[in-house]
């Protein structure tokens, strides 16, 4: 896997098909980037949660494409795609057989039910002990083949649990990650993984039984080739031991810390994650997904374990962005909207710093200088707006942050000079071969002022952010070439 910026998009938001995608990344993008993680192409990618809820995970949808497409994305980039772990869509051939079918269908192993999981029955303290990411049980009363049956739904009704421990489940997966290498997939990542084992009398999420089961599945991958992305929303110190145990781990606590800080002018926090977090992590600040809140605050399973930042500085984070989108986040996230993830804050990137791009940029340049891999969402590479259009049609609230793009659109995006600096500051990332070196990291002025500072060889890379102004520094060396700025929006680094 390349130590490059990897871009996060869906593939008919940013070029229409994989191939238009494919294109994009030539000329617009071209060396600033080095991999792409496709979010969910598969039959079909316009579902009830936007592909990670499919009928068919080892086809791709044909109206974005074919496998060949992809393997002619992985010829030239990094290719990063989606293993959804815990789930499939309740409209798959598999679960409509069931439907009809019931206990008699041959595919009913492959479904996880109350039964599978409490066989003995279960009393109200098992169940309350269940972890969901949503209000409510993860159970919803269906008839299978004439007989009521409570059947496991973590997510949505329309996303079906998976028994991932039967023959049927491993069979399911294995078939999956065996298509992804024949097509030249690089990583996959485990979406929802935290969720997939569920053992009676247990919160049902990142359990040891978890975990043995992250192990088992990393091993298999590895056979194959394919490195392991594990994609869990959790406690900072259960992020850490992810980290230990598979090739990647996504830092999803370096977007509330960087958003705090700038906000306060407080590193504080996030000066005790740089020495505490995981370096082989994927770092994000904006994903497809809402801004996590969680991964900051208390142990969701064991809410005395404080966490990296205290129950009111996490209040203030939150109603800050609300304050600097206009209001706009406030009405994508939580029940305002139809996505109960209570733990994100729905909004862009961009308008979560009030669209101010000076510390937008150093807000980036904080994240391609944290170690791991730095992956940019397609709407933050465009320094992009809430949707708010898009948001009032589908009443979803993680649609105002998943603005589909037209090639004139794009086109006319990059001009701003925002986006030039941060395209310039990811070509500088990801072509600069400094950030597999030595780093390291201090603070001054009583911890508002962070130091990044990279060395290998010839090369270096220094960088000082001041969370109060937003000001940067940034400097490097590659040889007898040298550059240095103090305005990363008036003068880009360039190479």
């Amino acid at each position: 896997m390349r130590n490059q910026v990897q871009l996060i998009t869906y593939a008919d938001r940013l070029g229409g098909t994989i191939a238009g995608t494919a294109q994009v990344l030539h000329d617009v993008f071209g060396d600033s980037v080095g991999g792409v993680h496709l979010l969910p192409f598969f039959t079909p990618y316009d579902g009830a949660d936007a592909g990670f809820d499919p009928v068919d995970h080892t086809a791709v949808d044909p109206r974005l494409g074919t496998w060949d497409d992809v393997r002619a994305l992985a010829r030239d980039r990094d290719v990063v795609v989606d293993v959804i772990v815990n789930h499939v869509s309740a409209d798959s051939a598999a679960f409509e057989d069931v439907v009809r079918r019931g206990r008699a269908s041959e595919h009913a192993a492959l479904f996880l039910t109350f039964d599978d999981v409490f066989p003995d029955g279960a009393h109200e303290a098992d169940l309350a002990a269940v972890y969901r990411p949503r209000p409510g049980l993860p159970l919803t009363p269906m008839t299978l083949g004439g007989e009521r049956r409570l059947v496991w739904t973590t997510f949505t009704p329309q996303q079906v649990d998976i028994d991932v421990r039967a023959e049927a489940g491993r069979a399911y997966l294995t078939q999956i990650l065996r298509t992804l290498a024949d097509a030249g997939v690089r990583m996959i990542r485990l979406d929802a993984v935290g969720y997939a084992i569920k053992t009676a009398g247990t919160t049902c999420f990142m359990t040891p039984e978890t975990f043995a089961f992250i192990d088992e599945l990393t091993a298999q991958a590895r056979g194959l080739g394919l490195d392991v992305l594990v994609e869990v929303h959790s406690y900072y110190q259960r992020q850490v031991e992810i980290g230990r145990r598979v090739d990647r781990v996504y830092d999803f606590a370096l977007p509330p810390l960087v958003l705090h800080g700038l906000f306060t002018g407080d590193g504080a926090p996030l000066a005790r994650w740089m020495r505490e977090r995981p370096t082989n992590a994927v770092t994000v600040l904006d994903t497809h997904d809402g801004i996590g809140v969680i991964d900051v605050g208390p142990d969701q399973t064991e809410p005395d374990r404080p966490g990296l930042l205290r129950p009111g500085q996490i209040d203030a984070l939150v109603e800050g962005i609300h304050d600097r989108s206009a209001g706009a986040s406030r009405l994508a996230t939580g029940q305002a909207a139809s996505n109960l993830d209570l733990y994100q804050v729905n909004c862009t990137f961009y308008d979560a710093l009030g669209r101010d791009d000076r510390r937008y940029l150093a807000a980036r340049a904080l994240q391609f200088f944290t170690p791991g891999i730095p992956q940019v969402y397609y709407v933050g590479a465009l320094a992009g707006r809430n949707d708010l259009e898009l948001l009032d049609d589908s009443g979803v609230g993680r649609d105002i942050n998943r603005h589909r793009y037209t090639r004139e659109d794009i086109d006319a995006e990059v001009s701003r000079p925002v986006v030039a600096a941060l395209v310039a500051l990811m070509r500088l990332r990801s072509t600069l071969e400094v950030f597999d070196g030595v780093f390291a990291f201090r603070t001054e002025d009583d911890d508002h002022v962070l130091h990044l500072d990279w060395s290998h060889e010839a090369r270096s890379a220094a960088l000082q952010v001041d969370l109060r102004t937003g000001d940067c520094v940034l400097e490097w060396t590659d040889g007898a070439a040298h550059g240095r700025t103090t305005d990363l929006l008036e003068d880009p680094p360039h190479r």
